[in-house]
């Protein structure tokens, strides 16, 4: 059973950090895409990065892109995204997603597996 479990969601302050974790498991880690996604309070989710399993590079949406930045730990099975500079409009739930499209400038469904989410919350 595929399963991605976030954490490291929180309360920051605007300009502050943080890193999320995705920890995966039921499915070989190297062979597929794991990407990250979130969705702000009354809107759509929306890809913001992703590790490729074809050819192991990083790729941002282009409205993350120089704050966020994504990472694995094959030996641990985790994907991490580390946050930069805060801003309120990050406020969103984070998601953790398995083998979204994953392209340069190109982070989008379909997505089969998802995680539960951990909400980020940044007061101005």
């Amino acid at each position: 059973e595929v399963q991605l479990v976030e954490s490291g969601g929180g309360l920051v302050q605007a300009g502050g950090s943080l890193r999320l974790s995705c920890v995966a498991s039921g499915f070989t880690f190297d062979d597929y895409a794991i990407g990250w996604f979130r969705q702000a309070p009354g809107k759509g989710r929306e890809g913001i990065s992703c590790i490729s399993s074809i050819d192991g590079n990083a790729h941002y949406a282009d409205s993350v892109k120089g704050r966020f930045t994504i990472s694995a730990d094959n030996a641990k099975n985790t994907v991490y995204l580390e946050i930069n500079n805060l801003k309120p409009e990050d406020t969103a739930v984070y998601y953790c997603a398995h083998d979204p499209a994953c392209l340069p400038g190109v982070v989008t469904g379909p997505v089969d597996y998802w995680g539960r989410g951990t909400q980020v919350t940044v007061s101005s």
